[in-house]
């Protein structure tokens, strides 16, 4: 009876959808308050309806209702609670459920936190938004219903596949979905935007704190995959250009250049067709993301269907999507005045040429992700694209945006002098230098792309605190806690983004110049010296968890004779499926880790032992987190939570036609 409960709440769900896309832009199209304030209480409706058809699906899982065919297909009796929660989202039906969910969560914090929009602007952004609701919901109801039944019911479940079977897939689906939807409201307030014709400054307020929201959840979401990579698949990757890896970073990418165009359309009145181009552009992506996990045109583990029924669905709804906002933009492209104008050496100057080349980095992994595919499409052959081609273009293209990314803050908005500005950077550029070159030898790695990490590295950390220190400057006569306190969360949030950065690239070129590992055959009193340590093989014994068998290794990691950890590394068979598993072993340092897998046992009796020194990998995330939360201080900035709307600035107001 519950799931029965679930589908109709989708069905109710899907019926309010269509009130919110239909009513109030209807009503909007004919300036009816009526039919405008039918957006809020729509959005909250479908919200409550979304919640409770996910907590009608969540309870079958945990009661191990086997009569319903994704319990019985993602699910088992023995399988931990938390893993039986996970699995509600492990699947294609249910991540699209969850998908439907998180943007209805989306669309009510807008309806609940956008007062100080007008009433007809934000009909219209709700009523995109319906849309958009529309497809999905349409589309889990026709092709992938998360409530089908099995009659009669399985005795038992096939359980949960094992590499979902940890804590980092708890909270990396949502997180990912959050940023990929989140881009959805970036979406409707650019369509609503084109639709009254107000491309301005009060438009650009209103959508940045969303999109710097969006932004944060997907820098999130990546992160937690990330690790979750590293430490669970067993030998020690972080980052892999897997295809659907790709299709969250494109959107990141494109969403990075859309919050800096939005700061200067704030600012400026300037960059509004291209602020809302990247605004379709990440959207899009998020949708092409959806389309390669769901279509089955891929082999990932992030890949869950193999019906081509629904990745033409998907892939009509991201034709249909980006086919109406280009019309749309096109429609209205000729009636946009230009913004503010400025000169060749300003801040504007170098984030526009940011923003194109992140956009360009953003098609360079497109065309790579999608290439293979293409060729496999038209029976031209199988190709594979890895890390070759990907870090081939990458690293190209984003040492300029680097390096622009810290001169951009030291430039005046509108016009500068390119001398000025040499002489406040030439001590940052000149030491960036020697650090990265002169660090390259000191860690015996002198090759030509660990001198470039460094010195990008090194020039992000010392130019954000030259810019910190000329900050403080400009109230040389007040306290330091009265200084640091008046500086806006926005600053903020873009010093500690751009800082965190730094540490990033510190990671990444550290970790992948001078990281170490060791593969051997070990058997119980066997001792390997390996990266300054010594690994004393203690054993392996069996245990049972609640759903798997595990032979678990002691291994004594010691240093100058001192023990400095056991680490415990396992492999696993789950019962239900009867899939091996690696599970590592990590003693993790604030400056490298070290990382120990467990291979097969051979027939002498002896283990395959895979031993890891990560150096600095922690710093990678490291850096992710300082990013988010200079995502978070920069939402939280004080302009945005003013309830009353700000004037534009002269030349960037737009009519609305």
């Amino acid at each position: 009876m519950i799931p029965e409960l679930g589908h109709f709440a989708l069905v109710m769900a899907l019926v309010l959808a269509l009130v919110q896309a239909v009513v109030p832009l209807v009503g909007a199209s004919r300036n009816n308050p009526s039919m405008m304030a039918v957006a809020r209480p729509a959005a909250q409706g479908q919200f409550v309806f979304v919640v409770f058809a996910f907590a009608c699906l969540t309870w079958a899982f945990i009661n191990s209702d086997f009569s319903v065919r994704l319990a019985a297909v993602n699910s088992n009796s023995d399988t931990p609670l938390m893993y039986k929660i996970t699995g509600v989202w492990g699947n294609h039906e249910g991540s699209l459920l969850l998908w439907a969910m998180s943007l209805s969560l989306w669309t009510v914090a807008v309806s609940v936190f956008s007062r100080s929009v007008p009433q007809p602007f934000l009909a219209r952004v709700i009523g995109v938004l319906g849309c958009v609701s529309v497809g999905f919901i349409a589309f889990m109801l026709v092709t992938s219903n998360p409530f089908d039944r099995l009659l009669p019911g399985a005795a038992e479940g096939r359980d949960l596949n094992p590499l979902l079977q940890d804590p980092g897939m708890i909270i990396h689906p949502p997180l990912l979905y959050m940023g990929y939807v989140g881009f959805s409201v970036a979406f409707a307030f650019a369509i609503a935007a084109l639709l009254t014709g107000r491309l301005d400054a009060a438009w650009a307020r209103w959508s940045r704190p969303w999109t710097i929201a969006a932004w944060v959840f997907l820098t999130a979401g990546i992160m937690v995959g990330s690790a979750w990579a590293y430490y669970e698949l067993g030998w020690g990757g972080w980052w892999f250009w897997d295809p659907v890896e790709n299709a969250s970073f494109m959107p990141w990418l494109l969403g990075t250049a859309l919050i800096h165009s939005l700061a200067v359309t704030e600012k400026r009145g300037a960059f509004r067709s291209w602020t809302v181009l990247l605004a379709i552009g990440a959207f899009s992506l998020s949708l092409l993301g959806t389309f390669l996990v769901r279509s089955g045109v891929i082999t990932s583990v992030h890949a869950f269907a193999t019906d081509p029924a629904r990745g033409m669905f998907i892939l009509g709804l991201l034709v249909l999507v980006i086919g109406v906002s280009l019309l749309l933009y096109a429609w209205r492209a000729p009636r946009l005045t230009g913004g503010g104008s400025f000169g060749l050496v300003s801040r504007e100057t170098t984030l526009l040429g940011n923003n194109v080349l992140l956009a360009v980095v953003s098609a360079s992994v497109l065309l790579g992700t999608l290439y293979p595919l293409f060729l496999d499409a038209l029976n031209m052959g199988k190709i594979s694209v890895g890390p070759p081609y990907f870090e081939a273009v990458f690293v190209p293209l984003m040492t300029p945006v680097v390096v622009l990314m810290m001169f951009a803050p030291f430039l005046r908005w509108k016009n500068d002098k390119v001398d000025a500005v040499a002489r406040r950077l030439a001590p940052a550029g000149v030491a960036s230098i020697l650090i990265g070159v002169g660090g390259a030898f000191a860690i015996g790695h002198p090759t030509w792309r660990t001198m470039l990490g460094l010195t990008l590295a090194a020039w992000v950390v010392l130019a954000s605190f030259q810019l910190l220190a000329s900050r403080l400057r400009e109230r040389a006569g007040a306290t330091m806690s009265s200084r640091l306190s008046t500086i806006p969360a926005a600053w903020w949030g873009m010093w500690t983004a751009h800082f965190g950065i730094g540490i990033f690239i510190i990671g990444v070129t550290l970790v992948s110049s001078i990281d170490a590992n060791l593969d051997l055959r070990m058997k119980e009193g066997d001792r390997a010296d390996f990266a300054g340590y010594s690994f004393n093989f203690k054993g392996v014994e069996r245990i049972a968890g609640p759903n798997y068998d595990a032979s678990r290794a002691t291994i004594e990691l010691s240093k100058d004779g001192k023990l400095v950890d056991l680490l415990t590394p396992e492999k696993r068979v789950y019962r239900a499926m009867g899939m091996p598993m690696t599970e590592a072993s990590l003693n993790i340092g604030p400056f490298r880790d070290i990382y120990a897998s467990l291979g097969e046992q051979l027939p002498e009796g002896d283990w395959i032992v895979s031993l890891h020194r990560k150096p600095f990998i922690s710093w990678i995330w490291a850096g992710c987190i300082l990013m988010a939360l200079g995502g978070i201080f920069a939402a939280a900035d004080r302009r945005y939570r003013r309830l009353a709307e700000r004037s534009a600035p002269k030349g960037a107001a737009q009519q609305a036609i």
